[in-house]
């Protein structure tokens, strides 16, 4: 007896389901899609900025130093309207948020653009004929004495279209 209430009971449950779902429309998707131009930053090369060997460690200020980040943009035409975003990617310092992290404890390498800070993992919109200028500046953490020593530090610039 059991089993034939249990019988019942889905049988009841799978007839709601259906009524349930009849009432639905049918739904086409349509669309095409697009590869957007390429684009290459200094013809696929690294871009390397020297500070030198003399960076003096008391004179180390956000504003000394600093340094032309020479770059090219070429991209393919936009025939799409596409939008042509830059973006840095690296490890930023933990007192300046557009300053990358250097090999060396409480010292950074700040980026401007347009003599803004460039905070790495933000977009900024560009097109190739009037792209940003972009700068660079050791900057240190506040109250800190640097050591001496050689310093490097790395961050990636992509230009992605959307």
């Amino acid at each position: 007896m059991r089993i034939l209430q249990l019988s019942l009971l889905l049988a009841g449950v799978s007839g709601y389901l259906s009524f349930a779902f009849a009432a639905g429309g049918d739904m086409a998707f349509r669309g095409t899609l697009l590869e957007p131009p390429p684009c290459t930053i200094n013809g696929g090369n690294n871009i390397t900025v020297d500070f030198g060997v003399k960076v003096g460690i008391k004179k180390v200020d956000g504003v000394n130093y600093m340094q032309d980040i020479n770059y090219s943009l070429v991209c393919a035409p936009n025939t799409h309207s596409w939008v042509l975003k830059l973006k840095l990617t690296g490890n930023s310092t933990l007192f300046d948020n557009a300053a990358v992290q250097t090999n060396i404890n409480d010292l950074g390498i700040k980026i401007l653009r347009d003599g803004q800070p460039f905070v790495l993992g933000s977009e900024i919109i560009t097109t190739p004929a009037s792209k940003p200028q972009l700068k660079a500046v050791p900057v240190q953490k506040p109250g800190v004495l640097l050591k001496e020593g050689p310093f490097a530090a790395a961050v990636t610039l992509q230009a992605d279209y959307q």
